[in-house]
């Protein structure tokens, strides 16, 4: 266990994990050529951090040092830096309403068209303007901010700086908004709630609630630096069926109460016997809420978790050598769940197991 820690503590400092933005648009996409960028491949990498769907239902991977591959049920294409990507670290990728591509990376958002990538170049501005809209894409998991993208700018913003030393017991906010590093508010992920409210969590200044108008932060010691010095992170916030947001852990739950003196209420999240407490790490690293409701979570190295309201239950992914590590986890139109992992690929949930996803070409 103390190998694992060591390790555990330095792969999850890398600020690795997949960050989303969701929208909900319909509108008439323009017509496209077929781009002459990118080249037919066989195979996807083993690193895949990312799994996306499109409107018209070609699926995107995004990997970890080999930019995206583009497959949609035939040919398997492949786009790296060498056709305009802005980086072959890939961390996001989302579609607006008319049909354009953007990805994520470690150093930038390129905006792929169809046909072309373009880099979006952030405007830093001291106005800080947040807003809150419904066409408007999100951009988090950058080394250097976090960012609003309406459709025409990429606004760089950064989230209110809170009395970290009073809720975490040291002064994290040293050093903080330097020398473009966000210091503990360094954003590890962004998710939207039922009511359309934006969550944004930290590398170490806990989570974020923004509904357009203000913030509610919530500032718990779990959320942070933990007593053996791990970093977990806030990377995924999701809301259950009975109103309680989980976020990354499961240990507690929250649920919105503006009549309590932080504005939420925070519970146990579930009775976790001390056989998987002392062999898990019970941090996840991303989540979705499938079409019953039910919460998926992946950890690492800890396998595929679900909770259907009233129990927790774990599913352990091995590919017959060696444990699979977890990145991501993504449903796509049609329901169906996909595991991005660090090692072998990509899963595919077939009835009750995830099977290894292979392409035919």
């Amino acid at each position: 266990m103390n190998y694992f820690k060591i390790f555990l503590i330095i792969f999850i400092s890398s600020n690795f994990f997949t960050c989303k933005g969701q929208l909900d648009l319909v509108d008439k996409r323009p017509e496209s050529k077929p781009s002459i960028l990118g080249k037919s491949v066989s195979q996807i990498d083993n690193q895949i951090w990312e799994v996306f769907q499109d409107s018209k239902s070609n699926y995107w991977f995004g990997s970890n040092g080999c930019g995206a591959y583009h497959y949609d049920g035939s040919n398997l294409k492949q786009f790296t830096s060498d056709d305009g990507l802005v980086h072959n670290q890939i961390r996001g990728i989302q579609e607006d309403g008319i049909g354009n591509i953007y990805f994520e990376t470690v150093h930038g958002i390129s905006k792929y068209d169809g046909n072309n990538f373009i880099t979006l170049e952030p405007i830093i501005s001291a106005d800080n303007n947040w807003k809150l809209k419904q066409d408007d894409l999100w951009f988090g998991c950058l080394i250097k901010g976090l960012y609003r993208y309406d459709g025409t700018s990429l606004f760089e913003l950064r989230l209110p700086e809170q009395d970290l030393k009073a809720a975490f017991g040291s002064d994290l906010n040293e050093g903080a908004f330097t020398s473009n590093d966000r210091g503990p508010y360094l954003v590890y992920g962004i998710d939207k709630d039922r009511e359309g409210n934006l969550w944004f969590g930290t590398e170490r200044a806990g989570a974020f609630r923004y509904d357009g108008k203000s913030f509610l932060w919530f500032g718990e010691k779990e959320l942070s630096t933990l007593p053996d010095g791990r970093v977990p992170g806030v990377r995924s916030m999701l809301q259950d069926k009975a109103g309680y947001f989980w976020l990354s852990n499961f240990y507690s739950k929250y649920k919105i109460n503006p009549f309590t003196p932080k504005g939420y209420e925070k519970v146990k999240a579930m009775d976790i016997p001390d056989s998987i407490s002392k062999d898990k790490i019970l941090y996840f690293n991303s989540g979705i809420i499938d079409k019953e409701g039910d919460l998926w979570m992946t950890t690492y190295h800890g396998g595929v978790w679900k909770y259907d309201g009233r129990s927790l239950s774990n599913i352990e992914i091995h590919n017959g050598k060696e444990t699979v590590l977890l990145i991501c986890i993504y449903q796509d139109h049609d329901g169906v769940i996909w595991l991005g992992t660090h090692n072998d690929g990509v899963y595919r949930k077939n009835g009750k197991r995830f099977e290894k996803f292979e392409i035919k070409i």
